[in-house]
């Protein structure tokens, strides 16, 4: 890595970081550590945390073990569980936040509406009409948080209350009231194993059956949590070893015929095996190989689609009436609470802001086909902006945070030469990324998500929009920039 260059000799950069989630977070403190402290943080939402701040239902919690999906710098001793439940995550990333002098930086509740490059600088407009200028520009803007809400006929005639999952209505009560999930995500089984005992009656709208990883989620003992706030090095060995594992996990779903990937079958067709009823288990059984959609973790779904006053609906849904979710079969599932865990637009990224680079170039234009980036961080014709978590990278493999980590070190060494002053601007040339994507494709087409299934990983031509390498490529590779990669003035 480029060495920081010391503040006597640094010309000052204006930085601007678009989101304060996880990765917008990261990025403020790690260029404050790097001595930048001109730095502003535009969030559209009143506090930070992003996705965890804005997902608060019943049961959420995050499917990679809390100690790897922390920040290095900032491990923490307090989870309660190996995956721990997402208040818990949200009240880290504030801590986090907090500790670090994050919240003075932030403009909250005021999202950047335009980004447009004039004479050298960014150009930056905010949706309550706050303008300023900027050298570099951060586009933490997450991967998914715009939800995606389905077009079902009647959607606004139906009676009780109805909301997408990530805008949860916590003045609806769910005890005793008869309970409609539209979806088989992540999300979904979740809110399943956390509503199906509360509910009177509790329907699952099953559009794809998906394959169900069993995970054992053992609570971290007050003797263990002590142990950990006396030894730092512990809390680093028990992340790397994660780390570990979540590796060979990596190097599993990139290749379609690996003895991991069978292994991951395995013990899905064996977790499924505990359905009782035989024909539940049919109906719950997917026609595609594990790994093709992302793999759901549950300890307790298949229990909660036991229960009796647990109903699978697997006929499709023909429209919702004021009085519940009719089905093409004409049959009519009456409910008082329709939740929509419908996902989100992983395509979106940075979008809508409107973001206009070198010559006026829309990159809603560049993107109108479909997004894409050199090594998911920057854009040609983009010159000073860049991007954590951007199109195309390992998004569905590993901890995002390390993603993180991983990419903004690699930024931080380009805003390092920005720094010196021995570049003006750095954008990628349009052939690095044309052959970083070209090679991307070649590689995704031998993954396991390619194997027939439909999942929000694909793209409009039906490739994985992540990396199809191991993650020790992708920290190889993005252990410094190529200079040849990019262009400068």
């Amino acid at each position: 890595m480029t060495a920081t260059v010391p503040n006597s000799v640094r010309r000052p950069l204006r930085c601007a970081v678009i989101g304060a989630g996880m990765a917008g977070i990261l990025a403020t403190i790690k260029l404050g550590e790097a001595g930048f402290t001109d730095v502003t943080v535009f969030e559209k939402g009143d506090r930070v945390g992003g996705t965890w701040r804005d997902n608060t239902y019943p049961g959420i919690a995050c499917d990679v073990p809390s100690h790897l999906y922390s920040y290095s710098f900032a491990p923490n001793p307090e989870w309660s569980h190996t995956f721990s439940p997402g208040p818990e995550i949200s009240a880290y990333f504030e801590g986090v936040a907090r500790d670090h002098g994050v919240m003075d930086r932030v403009r909250f509740n005021d999202a950047i509406v335009r980004c447009e490059w004039i004479d050298g600088r960014w150009h930056l407009e905010t949706e309550r009409g706050f303008t300023d200028t900027f050298d570099v520009v951060i586009a933490a803007t997450g991967v998914l948080h715009h939800p995606v809400v389905p077009d079902l006929p009647g959607l606004d005639t139906f009676g009780g209350r109805a909301f997408h999952s990530a805008r949860w209505d916590h003045s609806v009560t769910v005890d005793d009231a008869r309970v409609g999930v539209v979806g088989t995500g992540s999300t979904a089984v979740q809110i399943t194993a956390a509503l199906a005992r509360r509910a009177s009656h509790y329907s699952l709208f099953q559009r794809t059956a998906q394959w169900v990883l069993p995970q054992e989620n053992p609570e971290y003992s007050a003797e263990e949590r002590e142990k950990f706030r006396g030894d730092r090095a512990l809390l680093m060995q028990i992340h790397d070893n994660l780390a570990e594992a979540f590796g060979r996990f990596a190097s599993a779903v990139i290749d379609a015929d690996s003895a991991g990937i069978a292994l991951i079958q395995q013990m899905c067709l064996e977790n499924l095996e505990t359905v009782r009823d035989p024909e539940l288990r049919e109906r719950l059984r997917p026609t595609y190989r594990a790994g093709c959609k992302r793999l759901v973790v549950s300890p307790d779904f298949y229990d909660a689609m036991q229960q009796p006053n647990v109903e699978l609906v697997t006929a499709a849904i023909d429209c919702v009436d004021p009085e519940g979710v009719r089905t093409v079969d004409g049959v009519l599932h009456d409910l008082d609470v329709l939740v929509l865990a419908t996902g989100f637009r992983a395509d979106a990224f940075v979008r809508p802001t409107g973001v206009r680079g070198r010559g006026g170039v829309e990159l809603a234009d560049v993107w109108a086909e479909r997004p894409n980036a050199y090594l998911s961080v920057a854009i040609p014709g983009f010159p000073n902006f860049f991007m954590i978590n951007g199109p195309n990278g390992p998004v569905g493999n590993f901890s995002l945070i390390e993603v993180a980590e991983t990419q903004f070190a690699y930024i931080m060494q380009l805003i390092e030469q920005l720094a010196t002053g021995e570049h003006a601007e750095i954008s990628p040339t349009r052939a690095a990324m044309d052959a970083h994507e070209s090679a991307r494709v070649a590689a995704a087409r031998a993954s396991i998500w390619v194997t027939g299934c439909r999942s929000w990983y694909l793209d409009d031509r039906g490739i994985p929009a992540t990396w199809p390498w191991t993650f020790d490529r992708f920290r190889e590779v993005m252990a410094a920039p190529d200079p040849v990669a990019f262009e400068y003035a």
